[in-house]
């Protein structure tokens, strides 16, 4: 009696795997066109960050080359899981990720702002290290600036700002003031 109901699981779990074959088969296609798709589209990506950003850190092109790799692979991850008949699993996964990602988005959103901040900073001709500006009621010669935060001599200390406070209201002293 045993050995019968496991025949026929054996049976049923084959003849199950044939019928899935094609779809599986159809999928891995996709992925090996896929990430010959992602190589192509990423190529292009640096280069187009190569160009936009040249005077930048490595790190920062870097970073953005890597969001968007992300973004590819992910959604192809959801395509791949769609075309081998997974589909609820991928709708779930894609909701679940969109409220992570909302979650994340919140929690992270001053840091965001912070590095938005910043890029601008860093492409403003006005605002360079060695430059005298008024960050409220901080005036102080800027000595680096960063992602995040900008750093100021003030009387021989070193004094750290957010960007996003100081992007939004810095004034620039003129030298011979």
């Amino acid at each position: 009696m045993q050995v019968g109901v496991i025949n026929r699981a054996l049976e049923q779990l084959a003849a199950n795997v044939l019928d899935a074959l094609p779809a599986i088969i159809t999928g891995f296609a996709f992925l090996a066109i896929a990430a010959l798709g992602i190589k192509i589209v990423m190529t292009v990506v640096r280069a187009a960050l190569e160009r936009a950003l040249p005077g930048e850190a490595p790190v920062y092109r870097q970073f953005i080359a890597t969001i968007v790799l992300v973004f590819l692979w992910f959604g192809v991850a959801l395509s791949f899981l769609s075309i081998v008949g997974l589909t609820a699993i991928a709708a779930s996964l894609g909701t679940a990720t969109g409220f992570l990602a909302l979650g994340v988005s919140y929690a992270l959103s001053a840091m965001i702002k912070d590095a938005v901040a910043g890029v601008y900073l860093l492409r403003d001709p006005d605002f360079n290290p060695g430059d005298t500006v008024t960050v409220g009621d901080t005036t102080g010669e800027v000595t680096a600036i960063e992602l995040r935060k900008t750093r100021f001599r003030v009387d021989g200390d070193t004094v750290v700002r957010a960007n996003a406070g100081i992007e939004e209201r810095w004034t620039k002293v003129e030298s011979g003031s």
